[in-house]
């Protein structure tokens, strides 16, 4: 079962990748993983992607693709894996496509975590960490037992830059101009599903298992 994660960011696609993995027993592959993998395990394409990373440019779609590949072609994954972070624009999904019919291969779902984009931004905006201890609670989900204050250290709590409302705004706007056109792609090649993410966690993941059976 070869399975692709949609959806804006915040809106749970990573924590559903992980649950299904657990479930099927199938890895759970994550772009931001492949990369430190290859970069820590000093392999050509990681040589290649750190020189870009160090002068703050993006790595190219061939550099990304190739680790993909060279992951998925690995044992562990021969009964399946669930994509998450990749593909992120339309060429990596048509670059992923044409790669896996090479080999006879493709994917059989592209699960999309639908999320209006106020519920993300009340959700990530919600976000608070501890800076001591790397604790991570939510306003409303998950409170520490004194406001602001971190259960484990007593440290001040913040709110991560990534989480601050405008800069929400901004990785939505990306998400909207860059990713969310895989939807349409994905429902063309006809592997489309949709899941309503504003559910509860457990809700959610109940939708995404009624269709992957």
């Amino acid at each position: 079962m070869k399975i692709v994660m949609l959806g804006a960011p915040g809106a749970g696609k990573g924590t559903q990748a992980i649950k299904i993995a657990d479930k099927y027993g199938i890895p759970h592959v994550s772009t931001g993983d492949i990369f430190r993998a290859n970069i820590k395990g000093g392999t050509e394409l990681g040589k290649k992607a750190k020189s870009y990373i160090d002068k703050g440019e993006l790595v190219p779609d061939e550099v990304t693709i190739g680790m993909l590949l060279d992951r998925i072609a690995e044992e562990d994954c021969k009964d399946g894996y669930v994509l998450d972070g990749f593909p992120r624009t339309i060429p990596q999904a048509e670059s992923l496509t044409k790669a896996l019919a090479e080999k006879g291969e493709k994917l059989d779902y592209a699960i999309d975590i639908e999320v209006p984009d106020d519920n993300i931004v009340k959700r990530m905006s919600g976000r608070r960490a501890c800076p001591k201890c790397g604790a991570t609670y939510h306003i409303v989900y998950a409170a520490p037992k004194v406001p602001n204050v971190c259960d484990n250290c007593g440290s001040e709590l913040i709110i991560r830059s990534d989480d601050k409302p405008e800069t929400v705004q901004d990785r939505l706007s990306v998400y909207h101009k860059q990713t969310e056109p895989l939807i349409a792609y994905y429902k063309e090649e006809g592997i489309l599903r949709t899941v309503d993410g504003t559910q509860d966690l457990p809700k959610v993941f109940e939708d995404v298992v009624k269709i992957l059976g």
